[in-house]
């Protein structure tokens, strides 16, 4: 494949698409992955280990998948919360086109698979949801997480699941470095060789002075 990877905007390799079962939010489904996505063979454990601790979902509001790859996490949060419009993003167009099949397999019209440009710029989400692309390199995951974290609401929370091996602890650190005023970074629970990282936007201070009667 050459520099086909799972990151890659358009996979060259054969689409090869194939059925797979997998539980989301309690319900036993099958979906349809490919070649040249991430995990297509199986519901990775990061994800499985993510989605087991994940704490409930607001009922409403604008949630983000940030790297959906074929959509697992997405579908969990389209489904727990119906009345909720998730964004899942990603640059690879197959695994997009995949979340957008397994939505519409399943009767799920509120999730938008997208690139990353094509989310609105006034949208801010009510939580971030993220098995991230390590893979691609810290320089170009910081630079992502730079760029999504700040669109969280205030008194929402990210979290992302990272390989203990593949740096979860220095990824924490560096959210702790980069992430401070407003912010708190927490490792939220461990599993399988995985940290969840958990990043809190907090509410924003006055600008003026309250009065106390």
């Amino acid at each position: 494949m050459g520099s086909d990877h799972y990151f890659s905007a358009a996979p060259a390799s054969a689409e090869n698409l194939r059925t797979i079962r997998v539980t989301l939010a309690g319900r036993d489904l099958e979906v349809t992955t490919a070649a040249g996505v991430f995990s297509p063979d199986r519901m990775d454990a990061g994800t499985g280990v993510l989605l087991a601790g994940m704490p409930p979902l607001p009922p409403g509001g604008h949630f983000l998948d940030l790297g959906s790859g074929w959509g697992p996490i997405s579908l969990t949060m389209a489904l727990a919360s119906p009345h909720a419009t998730v964004w899942a993003v990603d640059v690879n167009e197959r695994a997009l086109d995949l979340v957008r099949r397994n939505a519409e397999a399943h009767g799920l019209t509120n999730i938008n698979a997208v690139q990353p440009d094509d989310v609105p710029d006034e949208i801010v989400f009510r939580t971030i949801r993220s098995n991230p692309p390590i893979r691609v390199g810290k320089n170009v995951l910081h630079d992502m997480l730079e760029q999504w974290i700040p669109r969280l609401d205030e008194r929402s929370d990210a979290w992302l699941v990272v390989q203990r091996n593949l740096g979860a602890d220095s990824l924490q650190r560096w959210l702790a470095a980069t992430f401070t005023t407003g912010y708190s970074v927490f490792r939220s629970s461990t599993g399988k060789g995985y940290r969840v990282l958990r990043v809190r936007r907090h509410g924003t201070p006055p600008t003026e002075p309250i009065d106390v009667v």
